[in-house]
């Protein structure tokens, strides 16, 4: 099982379109894909859920705060003009999907996987990190007058997972 970055920006692009069209009414195309392999300096939303299975990462969906409150106004039939629990409960439900649909193209190829439970990040130039040398392949979505970024980084699955943690014990097992 592999994956390329073509494939996983042909996942992105088909997901992310189909979610916008049917819950937003919303047509966006892809921009131009790039591969990050670095810290960033943000300001707006950002959603992140992780992916487990044979193959695990994260993806995530970020984009400027006016953005946001578009996407929530749209979803949510209701006027948004600033960040409040409604507009980051729908950035959280538009990760969701947008996400679950690129995971639900990549068990096609890469087999079974499960989805987090989205968090959100927002506010002023906020940092992201990314731990290790994994590389997130990202897809811009210009829409109105900004930009959303869909972003995805997975790797195959250790099978000993106590390697990727060394100097921590296993964890006990209560037998019954």
């Amino acid at each position: 099982m592999t994956m390329t970055n073509e494939e996983l920006v042909a996942a992105i692009s088909s997901a992310t379109t189909e979610v916008f069209s049917m819950m937003l009414g919303i047509e966006v195309s892809a921009g131009e894909p790039f591969v990050d392999d670095s810290a960033g300096t943000e300001s707006g939303v950002l959603a992140l859920l992780g992916l487990a299975g044979t193959w695990v990462g994260t993806g995530s969906l970020s984009c400027s705060t006016a953005l946001a409150c578009r996407i929530a106004s749209q979803m949510l039939m209701a006027e948004y003009t600033s960040i409040n629990d409604e507009v980051l409960d729908a950035m959280a439900e538009m990760a969701n999907m947008v996400i679950g649909n690129v995971k639900t193209k990549l068990e096609e190829t890469l087999g079974s996987m499960n989805l987090s439970t989205p968090t959100v990040v927002y506010g002023r130039n906020f940092e992201t990190r990314r731990v290790g040398s994994r590389e997130w392949v990202s897809v811009p979505f210009p829409c109105d007058g900004g930009s959303l970024n869909v972003q995805v980084c997975l790797a195959e699955a250790r099978e000993n997972a106590t390697a990727f943690r060394p100097g921590f014990s296993l964890p006990h097992t209560v037998q019954m």
